[in-house]
């Protein structure tokens, strides 16, 4: 019985042999991640006696060419969640934090956890890049909400009120209306040094040039409020740069972000659960995607519970003698990425408050309980997620075998 723990880091890896009883049967060596080097691993690794296992932790995506190359040597290796590491003792006082540590911690962990290893099985292409397209997507959201805010704060010191005077959402390429507005009305002086004649006119000939509907009282509203605005910078060619270089690149980060979301709507439609989570209530063809990228294949969950905690919108028991906190925070220890989209999903429930679902009926009544608004946020999520399992577990397609399970152990 031989445990093999690596502690990965980029490029390399630590690692060493464990046996029960505190047997040694290698000091840690370091490993680096090449093809050559990776192969020699898994010769060594097949060449002890007895049976042996493989632990590391699942760090980012630096675990995954070693775990690729052991599992496909017929090895059994075991992708386990870092918290489960870290929170494991060391028996010991002294605090020692080097690669060579926490390998023979990742090691003992494995000793003392051999029949509860769950077998890293590799992501299927799909779901794979389903996942990186959506970080990729996420990354771009929170860049377009920077860059927004910024061009807002700019234009304030331009010409003030542009942003509330257009609703229009972002369309495929990219384009929102007040970003173009934006980019050639970069200075209140634009509008108001023109009578509103001639405004109302290249207003118009920006409008049909753009794709944009045309409103004749739209543009006389603008052109006479803009009269009563008042400017904190001149009209120079130093803001006209600043105005239109973060207009431009507002745009640009608006259109990467249209594209990966059309991009990953095609991926998860290739999916065998995907009709049954686009039939959910508030998931459409943003929201499903995200949903799906982030929680995978929902065979790799042992049950509702796990999927919950995946989450982390599982509430932490607090309980100690005659101490029994009911009401407790959540844990918050799983994906936030997957936290955000549930949380989204919630918002657009409580917007269009369908009577007829479940979720909603939960949801509506935490709040009429008097629960905080994150209680029952929070709450529904739980809510949401247990449905989410039960519907996409039960659908036949979605035991496709074609579909491996992914390789993240959700405890």
């Amino acid at each position: 019985m031989n445990a093999i723990g690596i502690d990965v880091s980029k490029g390399k890896s630590m690692i060493s042999v464990l046996r029960p009883l505190g047997v040694t049967v290698a000091q840690p060596f370091e490993v680096a991640h090449t093809a050559l080097a990776l192969n020699k691993l898994a010769d060594y690794i097949g060449s002890l006696d007895g049976e042996s296992k493989v632990i590391m932790e699942h760090t980012g995506r630096y675990y995954e060419p070693i775990a690729n190359v052991i599992h496909e040597r017929g090895l059994f290796v075991s992708a386990v969640n870092p918290l489960l590491i870290r929170e494991y003792g060391g028996n010991s006082l002294r605090r020692v934090k080097t690669d060579k540590a926490d390998a023979r911690k990742i090691a003992k962990y494995g000793l003392d956890n051999w029949a509860e290893l769950r077998e890293y099985t590799p992501m299927d292409a799909i779901r794979y890049e389903l996942k990186t397209l959506n970080r990729q997507f996420q990354l771009a959201s929170k860049n377009r909400t920077a860059c927004s805010n910024n061009l807002v704060a700019l234009m304030d010191q331009s010409y003030p009120g542009v942003r509330g005077w257009f609703d229009s959402p972002v369309r495929k390429d990219g384009s929102q209306k007040w970003i173009d507005f934006a980019m050639t009305f970069w200075h209140m002086d634009c509008v108001r040094c023109a009578s509103q004649a001639a405004f109302v006119e290249r207003y118009r000939k920006w409008c049909k040039r753009n794709g944009y509907n045309f409103d004749a009282v739209k543009a006389e509203r603008i052109h006479r409020e803009t009269k009563d605005m008042v400017a904190l910078v001149p009209k120079s060619d130093t803001t006209k740069l600043l105005v239109q270089e973060n207009a431009t690149q507002l745009t640009s980060i608006s259109r990467m972000g249209e594209v990966l979301r059309a991009e990953m709507n095609r991926l998860a439609a290739q999916l065998p659960e995907y009709p049954v989570v686009m039939g959910m209530y508030g998931v459409g063809e943003s929201l499903g995607p995200q949903l799906m990228a982030e929680i995978g294949d929902i065979r790799r969950f042992a049950g509702k519970q796990s999927l919950v905690a995946f989450a982390g919108v599982d509430p932490m028991p607090n309980q100690s003698g005659a101490k029994d906190i009911r009401s407790n925070r959540s844990s918050k220890r799983g994906s936030p990425y997957l936290r955000k989209t549930l949380f989204i999903i919630m918002t657009v429930l409580l917007q269009k408050a369908p009577a007829d679902v479940s979720v909603y009926q939960f949801l509506d009544r935490k709040r009429a309980e008097g629960k905080p608004y994150y209680v029952f946020m929070t709450a529904g999520a739980n809510k949401f997620l247990r449905v989410y399992y039960g519907k996409v577990r039960d659908y036949p397609a979605s035991l496709n075998t074609a579909c491996s399970p992914s390789s993240v152990d959700p405890e």
